[in-house]
Order: C-alpha cells, then sequence, then structure tokens
C-alpha cells in the first residue's frame, strides 16, 4: 500500500469555515437565504431580527444629463440611462417623452424606407428573447416588419418596395419577402 499524502487534506483543511458578517441592527449573524426573487443575505435571529440585503451589491449608475445635446422630440436633454438591456440614452423628460437614441447603424440599414407606409424607415430591432428583426419605426402607426436584412431593392416581379438578403447554406441570396412572390436571385 502507498502512503497516504497529508499535503493533500492540510489545502482543503480551512474550507469549510467560513467568516460570517454581522447584522447591524442585532449583532447575529447574517446567512445566505434564497427566496423566488433569488438569493439574499438575511438575519440568523428572524423572525425576531427582519434585517435583510442583496446578496451582490449592484454598481447603480445614476442618470447623467449631456450637455448640449437635446431630445428632436420635446427639446429637453438628452441623458445616460441604465435599464435592463444596459446602459443607453433617452431623455431626460421621461415618462412624458419615450424617445431613447439608436446605436448607431450601417447607412445600409438605415436608408431602407417602409414599403407599406413608405413615411417609416426600417430599423433593426431585437425582441425580448433576443431574436434580431426590422420593424417600421413609424410603430404604432405602421406595423410592418421582416425576419431579415432589408435591402432597397424593388422586386422585379411583383414590384414591391424592398427584398430581403437571406444567408443560406447554399450562399446568400436576394428574395422578395411577399409570400404571394416567389422572387429569388443568388449573391454568390
Amino acid at each position: 500500500m502507498s502512503k497516504i499524502d497529508h499535503q493533500l487534506f492540510q489545502a482543503h483543511e480551512h474550507a469549510l469555515e467560513k467568516e460570517y458578517e454581522c447584522c447591524p441592527d442585532c449583532g447575529c449573524e447574517l446567512s445566505v437565504k434564497h427566496s423566488q426573487n433569488g438569493s439574499f443575505l438575511g438575519c440568523s435571529n428572524y423572525p425576531s431580527c427582519q434585517y435583510t440585503r442583496p446578496l451582490v451589491q449592484h454598481e447603480s449608475i445614476e442618470t447623467q444629463l449631456i450637455s448640449g445635446s437635446e431630445c428632436p422630440e420635446c427639446g429637453h436633454e438628452l441623458a445616460v440611462k441604465s435599464g435592463r438591456f444596459g446602459i443607453f440614452i433617452g431623455c431626460s423628460n421621461y415618462p412624458s417623452c419615450h424617445h431613447i437614441e439608436k446605436q448607431d447603424q450601417s447607412v445600409d440599414e438605415r436608408d431602407v424606407p417602409c414599403p407599406i407606409c413608405r413615411t417609416g424607415m426600417m430599423d433593426h430591432r431585437t425582441s425580448r428573447y433576443g431574436k434580431s428583426f426590422y420593424a417600421c419605426n413609424a410603430y404604432p402607426k405602421c406595423k410592418y416588419l421582416v425576419n431579415f436584412k432589408p435591402i432597397a431593392h424593388t422586386c422585379p416581379d411583383c414590384n414591391f418596395g424592398i427584398l430581403v438578403e437571406r444567408h443560406m447554406p447554399a450562399g446568400t441570396r436576394l428574395e422578395c419577402p411577399q409570400k404571394s412572390c416567389r422572387f429569388k436571385q443568388s449573391l454568390s
């Protein structure tokens, strides 16, 4: 039989020792609790002590006004804000004004007019599930959207205002987004 290497056990000797924080209200130790909203630190003297705090301290970003910027809808200053999808630039007059600055898009994506209402432009958006799509920026008046990148070319078969660019395993091709039209043109 081989000898037992005691150095292996010394490495984990202090693994079960915990450093407990003390409750600022009553002085008892804080322990990790779990709820439907996630984990948090709570006083072990519960229910006589109600102290709780988040397990992870999130850094809150205060709204910072951008001097010299103006909201195109209401004229108030724009501000850097933090939301559930990250940091963005929006109007400081929220909730009266809902203007949000779009991220920089390429020239191709910005210059595609909506083929239905002809007043709006097709904007790149992301659904709440993370799926990418292109929708008319005149929403809710116009609810037109496509799932693939729109191209500002008229369909030669049905004269519809846009074509969409699809990336297939066989290569990239342009297609008409109308279901009744079967126009397809290979780009590769």
